[in-house]
């Protein structure tokens, strides 16, 4: 039998070093989930061990194949440039070495769940979801595709929760900041406000989102404000990261499958999963007479 390929994570990296043990305790994790994966993980930036020393233990271990699965939750600068810059580095340092690059995470329902979760831990049981507004704190960046990502993700995490609105905020490098995002969840005509980090794990920016957090509250006392733990290491997050290195071994990087009602039970959408899509009209479409069929298919 041949011999699967590694198993490489690529971290963003934090000043935080309770976070960056967070990480490295989560490739141990999965190592030991998967005894049959030689598996390592480094960080682009800030913390140790660096993506390239984490190559070089592969292949010191024999490995000539590796998947490599960024552990982040949209796909940004370090996604898109940085990771496979230093892959493509590594190959040049190491002849003969081959890999393949997955996708992020993104808003996969699983990680909706274990935001569920962590909605569910910040507020009373007695408070009603419709009397609830959230407020997802992403990490924010210059790209504007992966500042759209978390809007999808709070827009994903709004359907069908009952949630009076998920708004959205960051806590770096885009707007609207914490404060702002804050000022207009109460301008909403929010008493009850959960901040909910969209974030991995601990580190300096969740902390930063938390402290800002506490300091809007202490100066606006009539609204009830809770901040949420970050998503953490819970089984889900394992089970998507071995989904994505699955993925990019068999060369199966799909679009939009993860969030599609159709494969995907979503809440309030469940009796959709599984129907077979016929191509329809859009009758206010400027003149266009042909069928539109969906974005991809749904037999699978």
């Amino acid at each position: 039998m041949t011999t699967p390929p590694a198993l490489l994570i690529a971290g963003h990296g934090t000043r935080d070093d309770a976070g960056a043990e967070a990480f490295r305790a989560f490739v141990r994790e999965l190592g030991r989930r998967r005894p049959d994966l030689p598996v390592a993980g480094g960080f682009i930036e800030l913390s140790p061990p660096p993506l390239g020393e984490a190559v070089a233990e592969l292949v010191r271990r024999g490995v000539r194949r590796f998947a490599a699965v960024p552990l982040m939750l949209v796909s940004a600068g370090h996604a898109k440039g940085d990771i496979p810059a230093a892959l493509a580095r590594e190959k040049e340092r190491h002849p003969g070495l081959t890999y393949t690059y997955g996708r992020p995470l993104g808003p996969h329902p699983s990680l909706l769940r274990v935001l569920e979760r962590r909605l569910a831990e910040a507020v009373d049981p007695s408070w009603d979801p419709a009397e609830v507004t959230v407020l997802l704190v992403g990490r924010g960046s210059t790209d504007p595709d992966a500042n759209a990502e978390v809007f999808k993700a709070a827009r994903l995490l709004w359907e069908g929760r009952g949630y009076a609105g998920v708004e959205t905020a960051f806590v770096s490098l885009a707007a609207p900041d914490v404060p702002s995002g804050l000022d207009r969840c109460a301008r909403l005509g929010a008493r009850r406000i959960v901040v909910l980090p969209y974030f991995l794990f601990t580190g300096i920016l969740p902390d930063r989102v938390r402290t800002q957090t506490e300091e809007w509250a202490a100066a606006h006392p009539d609204t009830e404000v809770r901040s949420a733990d970050v998503i953490g290491p819970e089984p889900e997050l394992l089970d998507l990261v071995l989904e994505r290195y699955e993925e990019a071994v068999r060369g199966d990087l799909r679009m939009n499958c993860d969030s599609c009602v159709y494969r995907i039970a979503l809440p309030g959408f469940e009796d959709k999963v599984g129907l077979p899509q016929q191509p329809h009209f859009h009758p206010d479409d400027d003149g266009h007479h042909h069928g539109h069929a969906h974005s991809h298919s749904h037999a699978h």
